[in-house]
């Protein structure tokens, strides 16, 4: 096994960005790459939560051929925006609250969806997540959204001791360099899916293996 390095996240961070280069992007970074706009983002992450990354693509696929404006999923109607997006996980649940979005979007914001942390909570459905990732994706402001990966990454690699996603987020936001805070979560998400599984992670062919002390990690591959 090779010696471990002294932590650095800028070496962390080079080298992962380098591997992620081989890996495919997070749903929704694809989806903001290919043109998605900032509704559409918010949409598609809405979509994402609970449901895995190829359902979310089909069905904001789907959905967006047929609306890609608030104003258009009005238009459309509840029982419509239900049956396309189906099987994404709370799809009828979801299909509310994407009205009710849609809703204050042209009420409050003219159709724009705001450009805010504050004002994007304040959204039904909307967690920190969310609005971080739409910041993130929709805008390519600096922020920093927290999943599950970025969570349980960000403790493994010993960067930050915390036990929530909401905490570490906060950690983050005080030590984390700003230049990274749009390009973590994507990168963290794909090395996530790919390398740094929950269970029993890739740590032979971990691009910086060297680096991480492997917190709370009791089995490899």
């Amino acid at each position: 096994m090779p010696e471990k390095q002294r932590f650095s996240i800028h070496l962390f961070m080079e080298r992962l960005t380098a591997a992620y280069a081989g890996w495919d992007a997070p749903v929704i970074t694809l989806i903001a790459m290919s043109g998605g706009s900032p509704f559409e983002v918010l949409i598609s992450t809405l979509l994402s939560l609970r449901t895995k990354d190829e359902v979310t693509a089909v069905a904001s696929q789907r959905l967006f051929d047929l609306a890609r404006t608030p104003e258009a999923m009005l238009e459309l109607g509840e029982e419509a925006i239900r049956n396309a997006i189906y099987p994404v996980g709370f799809y009828p649940t979801k299909a509310k609250r994407i009205i009710a979005v849609c809703r204050i979007l042209i009420d409050t914001y003219d159709g724009a969806v705001p450009n805010t942390l504050e004002a994007l909570l304040e959204l039904p459905g909307v967690g920190r997540k969310t609005a971080n990732l739409v910041l993130v994706e929709g805008y390519q402001i600096p922020a920093i959204c927290v999943d599950t990966h970025v969570h349980r990454i960000s403790n493994r690699i010993g960067y930050v001791k915390t036990t929530t996603p909401e905490k570490t987020e906060m950690a983050l936001r005080k030590k984390l360099p700003k230049a990274y805070w749009v390009t973590y979560n994507e990168t963290l998400v794909a090395f996530g899916q790919v390398i740094c599984r929950p269970i029993s992670p890739h740590c032979s062919r971990c691009p910086v293996s060297e680096l991480c002390p492997q917190k709370g990690v009791t089995k490899t591959r």
